[in-house]
């Protein structure tokens, strides 16, 4: 069983922007999370598509997982970290996380 625990309720806060935004076809598009405290790329970013489980698309410091497009990248250090996805589409309009797990319990957000 693994749990992910809401930010309010662990050491280390996590912050996003933006909360949403609107984006077309072929733009570039950046999510950004900051975190309270440096959590040394111990980053993880998701995604959840309506109805199905959450994708795990990187970890650490920019590792893409095993099919996930070239397009989509991270960059950051320290407390801000940066998810970018270069050239938008369609099949990418969907929620995003940002996970630290630098410090026990780990903190996830909803980007």
């Amino acid at each position: 069983l693994y749990l992910i625990f809401s930010g309010a309720r662990c050491a280390i806060q996590m912050t996003q922007s933006p909360s949403s935004l609107s984006a077309s076809v072929g733009d570039r598009v950046t999510i950004t999370c900051r975190t309270s405290q440096g959590i040394s790329n111990w980053i993880a970013w998701y995604q959840q598509k309506p109805g199905k489980a959450p994708k795990h698309l990187i970890y650490g410091a920019s590792n893409l997982q095993t099919g996930v497009p070239s397009r989509f990248s991270e960059s950051g250090s320290g407390t801000d970290y940066t998810l970018t996805v270069s050239s938008l589409q369609p099949e990418d309009s969907t929620t995003y996380y940002c996970q630290q797990y630098d410090i026990f319990p780990p903190t996830v957000l909803q980007a």
